[in-house]
């Protein structure tokens, strides 16, 4: 009835084409979010299969998830409550992106016969995690000498953009260069530095340096909202589907849906499908929200609710059992995940990372 398809052979192509443009840097695919919405697991395999160098998550519940379905390549992950196990992380050879001195401590105290392996984040103008000015001083230098003392390993230095500006990334990426020399002055030597993502694979492809941290543009989807999927070379691998569950020829003057934001304006056929807030369409895209039927496109009538749209969809053939897309490969001729992001002033992440448990997941080989 309500179905999420993933075509795993987009997600290895979009793989393939990321590691070729950014080359010789190495490729870490973003995997956080269960996979961007489309499933870790599944995701992370193909990935694999296609040749990605390392993983990226949030937590080490994340890592732990990708160490239990077999992938072998380096873990980073970057965000550690109060209980993150790092002695698992260790004993798992998952790396640990730390930003602050006290983290580095609790990474250096679960080192055992091997020492935990690091990367040193600054913040070079985000304002999220990492050190900046004198913690990054302090950082680095606590670094050097754990390292010294064979309880910590720094394997990475890495920023991240704030996507602001060509000028602000600019501004990021000297700023990156003082923290590395720094790092440097104290006696570290960093086999990567980091400090692209998707966006800036694109926009600065001269800073791809060591390794590049790719999340959206592996599933097919562009950062841009000026530039099309197809226009980078990119494949969409999701596509959000229903069956149509009720049709229904109705008279002018109907009001459709909570509040009849939506009213007929004349006599026509309205098909009902069961996919809702609940399910990850975003309310906000109310009136708005694209989907595309037989072939032809309709727009969402009057409020998405919980569990159901309803689409006016004129004199149009439509009958029960019909396959409604949501969005999915625009050059197939449905709609697209920036299209619903447009449609309820968001971003694609946020669509495609908020499809609801209880939407059947099928995956294409």
């Amino acid at each position: 009835m309500r179905e999420l398809v993933v075509d795993l052979a987009a997600i290895r192509e979009n793989v393939r084409s990321a590691a070729t443009r950014i080359a010789p840097a190495r490729l870490m695919a973003v995997v956080k979010a269960d996979g961007y919405g489309h499933g870790m697991e599944q995701v992370a395999r193909a990935m694999a299969d296609a040749g990605v160098d390392a993983f990226g998550v949030v937590d080490l519940d994340e890592a732990r998830r990708l160490r239990d379905a077999g992938i072998e390549q380096p873990i980073l992950a970057w965000i550690h409550g109060a209980d993150a196990d790092f002695a698992w992380a260790v004993s798992a050879d998952v790396e640990l992106g730390i930003g602050s001195v006290r983290d580095l401590e609790r990474a250096a105290t679960a080192a055992g016969e091997r020492p935990a392996v690091v990367h040193l984040k600054a913040d070079t103008g985000l304002g999220r995690g990492g050190a900046i000015g004198d913690q990054w001083a302090a950082l680095v230098a606590r670094a050097a000498q754990l390292e010294a003392a064979g309880r910590v390993r720094v394997r990475g230095v890495w920023t991240h953009l704030a996507n602001t500006s060509p000028e602000a990334d600019a501004d990021q990426f000297l700023a990156f260069d003082a923290a590395l020399a720094l790092a440097r002055e104290v006696g570290l030597d960093p086999e990567l530095e980091h400090a692209s993502a998707s966006a800036a694979m694109f926009d600065h492809p001269a800073q791809a340096r060591d390794m590049v941290r790719a999340g959206l543009a592996l599933y097919g989807l562009s950062t841009f909202p000026e530039r099309t999927s197809a226009e980078l070379g990119l494949r969409p691998a999701m596509e959000l589907a229903a069956e149509v569950v009720a049709v229904k020829r109705v008279p002018a003057g109907l009001g459709v849906s909570y509040g009849h934001r939506y009213v007929t304006a004349r006599e026509t056929t309205l098909a009902l499908i069961p996919l809702g807030y609940a399910d990850g369409l975003p309310r906000a895209a109310s009136g708005r929200g694209p989907v595309a039927i037989n072939g032809r496109r309709h727009t969402i009538a009057g409020a998405i609710a919980m569990d159901q749209v309803v689409v006016d969809v004129g004199d149009g053939a439509v009958d029960v059992g019909d396959r409604a897309v949501f969005w999915g490969d625009p050059e197939r001729g449905v709609p697209s995940a920036s299209e619903w992001a447009d449609a309820a002033d968001s971003i694609p992440y946020e669509i495609v990372t908020r499809v609801g448990a209880r939407v059947r997941r099928r995956y294409l080989s």
